[in-house]
């Protein structure tokens, strides 16, 4: 295949920029499952914007650096806070219902972290509606054609082009993808190539996180040689559904930040409230604060969970957050009159593919966005409610950062190069002298132990000893299955294996860098924060 503008991944970054480009070409759209599996359709918050008459971007842009502990870019942060308000109205314009008030107003949110009510939703399932409008706009459209079911291998670069028109300067071509229903290989040539592949909570045991979550556009960045950067900053959201039995692929249940929001509060098996003892906003404190407060009393008391109390919402519980009463309900569990058992689980990537700010990454015509990117926006720790928001900016800012280009005639004459060409210089995908995997055991195997390494050393609290004992396992790990996939032919569970592995080096590493704690990484053995020494970003590239 062949086109202009190829992006890897439908969530909310992917599916807003496929509409805008399309105005200059023709866009393919590839995605692991189907278009509307996504991180983007699981969340339940909203978009951060600055639109209530008591609040300002000054105010705004400080929630987020306070949130970010002193690594945010601050030009990141002012480029999303000031573009906030459009965002949101160009949502609009495409279909989004966003939730109103009586007046016809959009309703304001209040989430962890935030100093004013400035999350627009669309009552509990955001995500879904947002991805909803979207692709409902690329059905319109006769130039996005999507394609389910094919999975990226790796991305087309230098090294993939045979040696008679190889050039200096790193650039991408595309993608080997693998088409999963016909379970062959392809080559898709583009132009310009995005990667908007989501998070990676699946590298642990409990993620609210889908199954495809696997780390993928991190794992393929990495290879190609990305520089990645902030990787040790995983986000545990503090407040997932407490279930005792998770599957190996499983995503446990979100309970959004929203319902903290409202006014619900964290309490002890007991009863007690805890959120006092540990910051001033109590149960309204940023993430990383309320995650290591729980996990704290989860030490100290030897329980499996701590409650979320909604009583001081009221009986309203029902109908602002009717997706989690209902799931909630299913277990046997009354929002409105039980409180919900709660514990932390892993939740978003504050670090990825470096990026400037217009989503371009150290590899020529390849750009970043979304989860997978690091714009500079998180530091940390990610503001509640600031990810969708920063996918649709840095989206835009691709979309402009492309037509900027096609304005100049020496630049539209390059892109309009034949791609056929380009097509006929890149090596063909070959699996010659593999053989099909005949044990799955493996790869369930592997992908557990990958799940239990991160889990018990590489969670919310870290120690030296941890991050050592996990650094040596995922390095037998890494060994093994990169023998089994040059011997094997590829597979969507080889291929998510090899990421994982992949992945949760990338972040052991990135922790062992620093030592000190500052916001989502806590260390036993260097429990304060160093400005002095770790006021940066730990960076990572494959040698």
């Amino acid at each position: 295949m062949r086109t202009d503008f190829l992006i890897i991944g439908s969530g909310i970054a992917g599916l807003s920029l496929a509409l805008r480009l399309s105005k200059f070409g023709k866009v393919i759209v590839i995605t692991k499952k189907r278009k509307a599996e996504s991180n983007t359709n699981y969340a339940q918050g909203g978009i951060a914007s600055v639109l209530g008459t008591d609040d300002n971007f000054d105010l705004h842009i400080k929630d987020t650096m306070d949130c970010g502990g002193g690594l945010c870019s601050l030009e990141a942060v002012k480029k999303i806070v000031a573009d906030g308000p459009n965002i949101i109205y160009d949502l609009l314009e495409q279909g989004v219902r966003f939730t109103k008030d009586s007046k016809g107003k959009l309703k304001l949110g209040k989430e962890g972290g935030h100093s004013r009510s400035r999350i627009v939703h669309a009552k509990d399932l955001t995500g879904k509606e947002i991805e909803r409008a979207l692709l409902y706009g690329i059905s319109k459209n006769k130039n996005i054609k999507i394609h389910e079911y094919f999975f990226s291998i790796d991305l087309l670069t230098n090294k993939n082009i045979q040696n008679k028109i190889r050039k200096k300067d790193k650039s991408c071509y595309g993608i080997y993808a693998l088409n999963v229903k016909s379970n062959k290989v392809e080559k898709i040539i583009s132009r310009k190539t995005i990667i908007a592949t989501g998070g990676l909570g699946q590298v642990y045991l409990h993620t609210t996180n889908p199954a495809i979550a696997t780390g993928d556009g991190f794992a393929m960045g990495y290879r190609a040689g990305c520089e990645l950067s902030n990787m040790e900053f995983v986000q545990f959201h503090p407040t997932s559904l407490y279930e005792s039995e998770v599957d190996i692929d499983s995503q446990v249940f979100l309970i959004s930040e929203a319902v903290r929001g409202a006014g619900a509060v964290l309490r002890l098996k007991s009863g007690k409230e805890f959120m006092h003892k540990y910051d001033k906003r109590k149960s309204l404190a940023p993430r990383d604060i309320v995650a290591r407060a729980i996990d704290s009393e989860l030490k100290k008391s030897g329980d499996p969970f701590v409650y979320l109390d909604c009583s001081p919402i009221g009986k309203k519980v029902k109908n602002e957050f009717p997706h989690i009463y209902k799931k909630c309900f299913e277990r046997g569990i009354d929002i409105t009159k039980d409180m919900i058992p709660v514990v932390p689980a892993a939740h978003y990537a504050c670090g990825g593919i470096k990026t400037d700010l217009e989503g371009k990454t150290n590899i020529k015509n390849l750009f970043a966005c979304g989860e997978v990117a690091m714009t500079g926006v998180h530091g940390a720790n990610r503001l509640a409610s600031n990810s969708l928001l920063e996918a649709v900016v840095f989206a835009d800012s691709i979309y402009n950062s492309i037509a900027k280009e096609l304005k100049t005639s020496k630049v539209r004459k390059s892109f309009n190069t034949n791609l056929k060409l380009i097509e006929d210089s890149i090596l063909n995908w070959t699996d010659d002298g593999t053989e099909n995997a005949e044990e799955k055991i493996y790869f369930s195997h592997d992908k557990r132990e990958i799940k239990e390494i991160m889990s018990d050393y590489v969670g919310i609290v870290r120690s030296i000893s941890r991050l050592e004992r996990a650094m040596r396992r995922s390095k037998m790990l890494r060994e093994e299955i990169k023998e089994f996939y040059d011997r094997t032919k590829v597979s969507v569970e080889l291929l998510e294996l090899r990421n994982l592995v992949t992945v949760s080096y990338i972040i052991i590493k990135s922790a062992m860098k620093r030592k000190e704690s500052r916001g989502l990484h806590y260390m036993l053995d260097f429990p304060e924060r160093d400005d002095k020494t770790y006021l940066n970003e730990i960076n990572f590239k494959k040698k």
